[in-house]
C-alpha cells in the first residue's frame, strides 16, 4: 500500500512515495548499483547490522557533511556494522566524490536505475526523483530497528540519536 508523506526543501512541500517501512518490519530487499556498476542486493548484507544513510545527492553540502560524518563514525564501529549511503547519483559521480572526500568506511550505492530502495523504503521524492534524507538501522536478522526521516531536506540528521540507537543493536 502506497502512503504519502510530506517533507520540505527550504520550506516547500515534497511528496514521498513508495511503501514506507516501520520499526519492527523486515527490511525489504532491493537492488542498487555499486560504483563499478555491478548490482548489489541488500540481502547480501544479511548477518550484519546495517546503517543505511539515504541522501538526495552527494554533490550538495548537507549530503556531503552527512556522509563524511557517518564515514568518521563508521571508523569507530565494530566490524559487524556496515554503513551504506544510498543516493540517486550516478555510480561514477559517487566514486569521484568518495575519492575527493577521502571516504573509506562508507559504501556508496546508487538507486538511480530503478529507484528500488526509494520505493521499498518509502523515501522516493515524487517531484524530484531523488531520495529523502533518512537513516535506517537494520539488525543482523534483517529487522528495522530505527528510522529517522529528516522533515526538512536542508537539515542534517540527529547523528547522536542514530549512534545511540546503534549501540542498542550492535
Amino acid at each position: 500500500m502506497e502512503e504519502k508523506k510530506v517533507v520540505t526543501m527550504k520550506g516547500n512541500p515534497l511528496t514521498l512515495t513508495g511503501n514506507p517501512v516501520k520499526v519492527g518490519d523486515s527490511a525489504p530487499d532491493f537492488e542498487v548499483l555499486a560504483n563499478d556498476l555491478s548490482p548489489v542486493n541488500f540481502s547480501s548484507f544479511a548477518g550484519k547490522v546495517c546503517l543505511i544513510s539515504s541522501v538526495p545527492s552527494l554533490d550538495t553540502s548537507v549530503c556531503d557533511i552527512q556522509t563524511k560524518t557517518f564515514n568518521e563514525k563508521a571508523g569507530t564501529l565494530s566490524d559487524n556494522v556496515i554503513v551504506l549511503t544510498i543516493s540517486m547519483d550516478l555510480p561514477f559521480a559517487q566514486q569521484r566524490w568518495c575519492g575527493a572526500a577521502g571516504v573509506e568506511h562508507v559504501l556508496t550505492l546508487s538507486d538511480y536505475r530503478k529507484a528500488e530502495f526509494g520505493k521499498a523504503f518509502g523515501v522516493l521524492i515524487e517531484e524530484l526523483r531523488l531520495l529523502a534524507r533518512a537513516v535506517f538501522l537494520v539488525d543482523t536478522k534483517g529487522i528495522i530497528r530505527y528510522i529517522q526521516i529528516v522533515d526538512e531536506l536542508t537539515n542534517e540528521p540527529n547523528y547522536d540519536e542514530v549512534i545511540e540507537a546503534l549501540k542498542g543493536i550492535s
